[in-house]
């Protein structure tokens, strides 16, 4: 294993947390307007920014040659197809190409720009001194920050089970407070897969770094369905944590994505 130090906790970003907000925002709002048809009932609360949404969706008709105004006239791309027309690129899971690895992360087409973040680490977090015990037998999809919160991203098991009883809990009328699909074949966010990126190695370099992010208070409520997180204990008035990976270099079409697991501060 390959440890990251750390002088401080502060120093702990590849960059900048305006930079993953705004990524975020893109892709999200991208997922959003794609699949404007399933959000009627979201967006009938929120008459302001309906008509964002509906500059933002006649755009992305006249982009994708469509000129039907209907929602039935609306071509719909796949979420990876979305993640590839607004970022450039799609990753998705894969037989590893370390042998006893099992399953990997890929870039599967495009490009990675290095400083891009690439993916993210789906699961549900818990503070300090929350019950992980259980949890945690047998399982290495824990990822632990570096304040000792940890984020489980198990898809199966008991931390399933875990993660869909709080998103359920946190569900405000149609308001989804966080994405379910990451547990599934089918995601609605193609980022969630940071889970399954492999330890890097002597013959395999990390090409891709984790950091952390607190989801901001201002973040738009419409678009929580697709972040891939949710708090264990929804009583605690915190930002939500998030952990997202960073390219630390260009990543080509083909190449599997490399991290190192553990970072101590020192």
């Amino acid at each position: 294993r390959t440890l990251r130090y750390v002088p401080e906790s502060s120093q702990d970003k590849i960059i900048a947390d305006e930079d993953v907000f705004e990524t975020l925002l893109k892709a999200f709002k991208a997922l959003f307007v794609n699949d404007f048809s399933r959000q009627a009932d979201i967006l009938a609360l929120l008459p302001e920014v309906k008509c964002q949404y509906l500059e933002l969706l006649t755009v992305e008709q006249k982009r994708s040659k469509v000129n039907s105004c209907t929602r039935q006239g609306q071509h719909v791309f796949s979420p990876e197809e979305v993640l590839f027309n607004t970022l450039g690129f799609t990753v998705s899971r894969d037989r590893s190409s370390l042998v006893s690895a099992g399953t990997g992360v890929f870039v599967t087409k495009g490009f990675v720009p290095k400083g891009t973040v690439v993916s993210m680490y789906p699961g549900t977090v818990y503070r300090k001194h929350e019950p992980i015990f259980f949890q945690s037998l047998g399982n290495p999809f824990i990822f632990r920050c570096i304040d000792g919160v940890l984020i489980d991203g198990n898809d199966k098991g008991l931390s399933r089970s875990v993660y869909r009883s709080c998103s359920r809990r946190d569900q405000l009328g149609p308001f989804q407070m966080s994405d379910e699909s990451w547990l599934t074949a089918t995601l609605q966010n193609p980022l969630a897969v940071g889970q399954y990126v492999n330890n890097c190695s002597h013959e395999k370099a990390a090409n891709v770094c984790y950091q952390e992010f607190d989801v901001p208070g201002h973040f738009p409520v419409e678009l929580k369905q697709y972040l891939p997180n949710i708090v264990y204990s929804h009583d605690i008035e915190s930002h939500l944590r998030c952990v997202v990976l960073v390219a630390l270099r260009d990543i080509k079409q083909g190449e599997e994505l490399f991290s190192n697991y553990y970072t101590v501060v020192s």
